[in-house]
C-alpha cells in the first residue's frame, strides 16, 4: 500500500509518498508560498530529477491538486491513478488530551482537533486545512491524524502538571503536552533495535536537536517526561525560541520596553534562543559553530549555553528514570554535529560515557558513537517523521 504523508503549514505543504510494505520513499516534494504571489511546487521522484514549477496556488486545495497531478503525471508520475494511494497520513501538531494515539479521521475527530486550536493557533488550523483539501479531492481515501503530542500523553501527573492553581488545569487544560512526539517515538524504537534489546525494558533519553529542540525521557517504552510544555516555547534554548525562563521576565520587559505581552512573546519565539544570545548573528548552528572555532565571544557564550542546557535536561531525566541505558541524538543538529555532541557529553562523565572520536565525526548515520567500555551508550539516529507517520497510518488502515 502507498501512503501519502502530508504536513501542512499556513503557507506551505510538505509531502512524501511511501510504500508501506517496503518502507521505501517513492516521491517527495514541497509546495511553498500558498496563497502568496510566486507560489512554487518542488517535486522529486525517488532516484529522479527534482522539478521546480512556479504556479499559482490560491489555497491548500490547489496545492493538494498540484501534488496529486505530479504524482500521477505522465512524464514524472510514480502512480497511474489515485487508486494506487491507499491512505493519507496527516501530521497534526496538537491533540490536547483528546488523543493519546493516532486515529482515523472522521467528522468527530475534526471537531476534536478544532477544539485544540487555542493550544496551537499557528499550526492546527493549517493542519485542518490540509485535511479538508485532501477529503475534497480524495473523498474515498481513508485518512489518519498523527499527533505531535500523542507520544507524550503517557507522562504521569507529576511530570505534566504546572505549579499553578489546579483550576486552570481543570478549566483550560493548562499543562505540559510536549512536541516532536513522532520523532521521539521513532528514534526511541530505532534505538532499541540498534541496541538489540527489548524496547519495553530500556531507559532512553532522546535529544531532538534542530532549530526547534526538545528532550524526552522514555522508560519501558513510554514517555515519562519531555522538555517542551503547553507550547513549543518551553525547554531548551533553540534557534529562535528562548526556552525556559522566569515568567516574571515577561512583565518586566513589557514595562521597561513599553511593549505588549504579545510583542514580548513574539520576541521570545522569533528573536531569542541562539539568535538572541549571539546578538542577532544567526539562528543557524552551523554559522555559530564556525564562529566558535574562531573564538568569537558571542559564539562561545551561545554554544556553551546551548550545550549546558541540553546536558542539564539529560541529568534531570536520568534522575527521573533512576538511570539511563542510552542517550540518543537526532534531528539536523543532533545527527550532524559531532562538535555539539562532544560539548554535551563532556558534562556526562558521571554516566561513564566515553565517546569514540572517529565515530562521533560521522554525520547523519545510525550508529553507536561510544567506545566498548562506555557504561552508557550514546547513539546517533537520523529521525524520519514521515516514515513514522506512514507506519502509524498503515497500522490503522491495512
Amino acid at each position: 500500500m502507498n501512503i501519502l504523508v502530508i504536513n501542512c503549514g499556513s503557507s506551505s505543504l510538505k509531502f512524501q509518498l511511501i510504500d508501506a510494505h517496503s518502507e521505501q520513499l517513492i516521491a517527495k516534494g514541497l509546495c511553498e508560498r500558498i496563497g502568496i504571489e510566486g507560489s512554487q511546487i518542488t517535486y522529486a521522484p525517488a532516484g529522479g530529477k527534482k522539478l521546480e514549477t512556479v504556479t499559482p496556488m490560491k489555497d491548500h486545495t490547489d496545492a493538494i491538486r498540484l501534488v496529486l497531478d505530479a504524482l500521477t503525471g505522465k512524464e514524472s508520475g510514480v502512480v497511474k491513478n489515485l487508486d494506487e494511494i491507499g491512505a493519507v497520513g496527516h501530521r497534526i501538531v496538537h491533540g490536547g488530551e483528546s488523543f493519546a494515539a493516532s486515529t482515523v479521521i472522521t467528522d468527530e475527530v475534526i471537531e476534536a482537533i478544532e477544539s485544540c486550536n487555542d493550544l496551537a493557533p499557528l499550526h492546527n488550523p493549517a493542519n485542518l486545512i490540509g485535511i479538508e483539501a485532501c477529503r475534497k479531492l480524495m473523498p474515498e481515501t481513508p485518512m489518519v491524524a498523527v499527533f505531535d503530542t500523542a507520544f507524550h500523553q503517557t507522562m504521569p501527573e507529576e511530570a505534566y502538571l504546572y505549579g499553578i492553581p489546579y483550576e486552570y488545569y481543570e478549566k483550560y487544560k493548562v499543562r505540559r503536552y510536549g512536541f516532536h512526539g513522532t520523532s521521539h517515538s521513532y528514534v526511541s524504537r530505532q534505538a532499541a533495535g540498534l541496541l538489540g534489546k527489548d524496547y519495553e525494558d530500556l531507559k532512553l533519553i532522546v535529544c531532538h536537536l534542530g532549530n526547534g529542540a526538545s528532550v524526552s525521557a522514555v522508560k519501558n517504552g513510554k514517555c515519562v517526561d519531555t522538555s517542551m510544555g503547553l507550547t513549543p516555547l518551553e525547554g531548551l534554548i533553540m534557534g529562535t525560541r528562548s526556552g525556559d525562563l522566569d515568567p516574571a521576565i515577561i512583565e518586566f520587559l513589557c514595562k521597561k520596553e513599553e511593549k505588549s505581552v504579545g510583542e514580548i512573546l513574539g520576541e521570545l519565539n522569533k528573536k531569542s534562543g541562539v539568535l538572541g544570545l549571539s546578538g542577532g548573528f544567526s539562528s543557524d548552528f552551523r554559522d555559530l559553530e564556525a564562529e566558535f572555532h574562531k573564538d568569537s565571544e558571542f559564539a562561545v557564550r551561545t554554544m556553551k549555553a546551548f550545550a549546558y542546557r541540553v546536558a542539564k535536561y539529560i541529568g534531570a531525566y536520568t534522575a527521573a528514570m533512576n538511570g539511563v541505558d542510552a542517550v540518543c541524538f537526532t534531528a539536523g543538529l543532533g545527527e550532524n554535529s559531532g562538535f555539539i555532541r562532544e560539548k554535551i557529553c563532556a558534562y556526562l562523565g558521571y554516566l561513564g560515557i566515553t565517546l569514540d572520536p572517529e565515530a562521533n565525526g560521522v554525520r547523519g548515520q545510525e550508529l553507536d558513537i561510544t567506545t566498548p567500555e562506555s557504561r552508557t551508550r550514546v547513539l546517533v539516529i537520523p529521525t524520519n517523521e514521515e516514515l513514522a507517520i506512514a507506519r502509524e497510518t498503515y497500522a490503522l488502515v491495512k
